[in-house]
């Protein structure tokens, strides 16, 4: 088994002997996407670290894109409660780049790639995500992406 998932699992039963709810309801639908991706495919596998922070990154994408349309549906406290959700997945994310970090890896990814023009975009992007390593959503660096190659 993984680390971060036994580590995972350490802390949901941590959170159910000290009866948070919350937390424990998170972990254990995270646990559940984990074990639903080891059963995907042909044959049943243990994920890598990596594999396990991919699961927990899309969790936490969907708890934030969930919060948001609660919100704009006037259900504030749904919405609260998958603001809560998302905060206790992105404990176990490695910390996300800001603005200026992502510029700076994404324009070092192009350079050393020789990636210039809207062309060149999926190579580029390979390059950048690569670069990244998951510190950073998709989205965020295809837009960085799109907008260094857009200025050459």
């Amino acid at each position: 088994m993984s680390t971060l998932k036994d580590s995972l699992t350490a802390d949901m039963r941590a959170a159910l002997k000290a009866r948070d709810e919350l937390t424990t309801s998170t972990l254990r639908m995270a646990l559940a996407a984990i074990g639903t991706a080891e059963v995907a495919g042909k044959t049943k596998r243990e994920l890598s670290d990596d594999e396990v922070l991919a699961v927990l990154t899309k969790e936490s994408k969907k708890r934030r894109e969930a919060a948001t349309a609660f919100a704009e549906a006037g259900r504030d406290e749904q919405a609260a409660k998958e603001r809560a959700e998302g905060e206790i997945l992105d404990r176990y994310l490695p910390k996300q780049l800001d603005d200026a970090e992502l510029a700076e890896l994404v324009a070092v990814a192009l350079a050393e790639g020789g990636f210039n023009g809207m062309g060149q975009m999926g190579p580029a992007m390979k390059a950048a995500q690569a670069a990244v390593a998951g510190r950073a959503e998709g989205g965020r660096v295809a837009a960085e992406v799109r907008r260094q190659l857009a200025a050459t």
